[in-house]
């Protein structure tokens, strides 16, 4: 008896183990079905919170980055439009009317110098005006008596010889005196200077001044410049291996060396037929399109894009993307309404190409929404956000 009731206890414990084995399996192939749904985390600021912190969104640009030309160069004045304001009788500086960076207008009176020599012009022009109406009385005479045939060929030859002279030689004066600065017309009334005004040559903005009051200068000496820097424009070098992608015409983005996010328009209307020195690189000049509100100076350094191709590629500015975990990302607006008065972000993984002036391009991972708006300015605040969370 005690046999046959181990021998059914042995049955029920062997009966209940097969069962709780097969009621464990059919769970854990059920629990297998169902996959872990992968839940993208949302940021959600109102647009107060936004303005505080300088968050603003955009849409995506599309942006000619891949068929381009780089080049530097610097920017420049053409000849005509830089002048240097020399001295044609040498002399002491009494006095200098202008300063540094001053507008001034063509013929506006620049500096004054004094100078002796300028005494003794005036009184030879005087003294040639003067003895000139005898000789001029003299050749009309003889030219009288020729033609009413009293007098003799010699006398009319000397008379017409000496006039001709005088006048050659007033006009001389003249022309001199006019190149000064002085005006005949005040010397001939007897009014005699000392002085001579150095006038500008040209509009624009008084350079660098290289001479002080009480300095003598001799003749040819520049003082000073005055620039206009209204038709400034800018000299690229292109080196030979792109040379035949560069044509007059192209658009020129320009973004200046020492100033951040400053960029420029402009368009290729010249291109040197000759390198430069032993570079291997051709000048090629463009013209800036809206001088007037850029506060631009000659020599100032810049990079340039020049489109040479009309393919677009969507872009969007460096300090759009963040970097985690090896991977680069942006911002979306999430295209769900909010509820709650405020923008939702997602974080949302992309691949970036080429990058020029500040733009990337990007490729997104996945689908993106149609008219999608990201955040263009501020995304590292989120990025601080998002990384906080994830610590957390």
């Amino acid at each position: 008896m005690r046999s046959s009731i181990n021998n059914f206890l042995t049955l029920t414990i062997f009966a209940l183990f097969f069962a709780s084995c097969t009621a464990e399996e059919p769970a854990k192939e059920k629990k297998q079905e169902v996959p872990e749904k992968e839940t993208v985390p949302e940021l959600a600021l109102s647009k107060e919170q936004m303005q505080s912190v300088g968050i603003t969104i955009g849409p995506i640009e599309q942006r000619n980055l891949n068929t381009i030309v780089k080049a530097n160069g610097q920017l420049a004045v053409p000849p005509q439009n830089k002048a240097d304001v020399s001295v044609l009788s040498g002399g002491l500086i009494r006095k200098i009317n202008v300063l540094e960076g001053q507008q001034v207008k063509k013929g506006q009176v620049l500096a004054t110098i004094e100078n002796q020599e300028l005494i003794r012009i005036q009184q030879d022009y005087l003294a040639a005006k003067n003895s000139f109406s005898y000789v001029q009385a003299e050749y009309n005479r003889q030219t009288q008596l020729k033609e009413a045939g009293a007098g003799t060929g010699k006398s009319f030859q000397s008379a017409e010889a000496t006039y001709q002279s005088e006048k050659s030689r007033i006009r001389a004066y003249e022309s001199q005196l006019l190149q000064l600065g002085i005006s005949v017309r005040k010397i001939a009334n007897g009014n005699i200077v000392s002085q001579l005004p150095l006038l500008a040559p040209i509009s624009g903005t008084v350079g660098q001044i290289t001479a002080n009051i009480g300095a003598f200068v001799q003749p040819g000496t520049s003082i000073m410049e005055v620039v206009d820097n209204s038709k400034i424009h800018c000299d690229l070098i292109v080196f030979e291996k792109d040379l035949m992608k560069v044509k007059i015409g192209q658009a020129v983005n320009f973004q200046l060396t020492n100033q951040e996010n400053q960029q420029i328009k402009g368009t290729i209307n010249g291109i040197n037929k000759s390198f430069e020195n032993e570079s291997k690189g051709v000048v090629v000049h463009a013209v800036i399109e809206n001088t007037a509100k850029q506060n631009l100076i000659p020599g100032m350094y810049v990079t340039a894009l020049i489109s040479v191709g009309n393919e677009r590629l969507p872009a969007v500015p460096v300090e759009a993307l963040t970097r985690s975990e090896g991977k680069i990302y942006i911002f979306v607006v999430s295209a769900e309404p909010a509820k709650d008065n405020k923008l939702h972000f997602i974080k949302t993984e992309v691949k970036t190409g080429v990058s020029e002036l500040g733009y990337t391009q990007i490729t997104a991972i996945g689908k993106l929404p149609e008219n999608v708006q990201y955040v263009t300015k501020g995304a590292f605040y989120l990025q601080s956000i998002s990384a906080g969370e994830e610590e957390e």
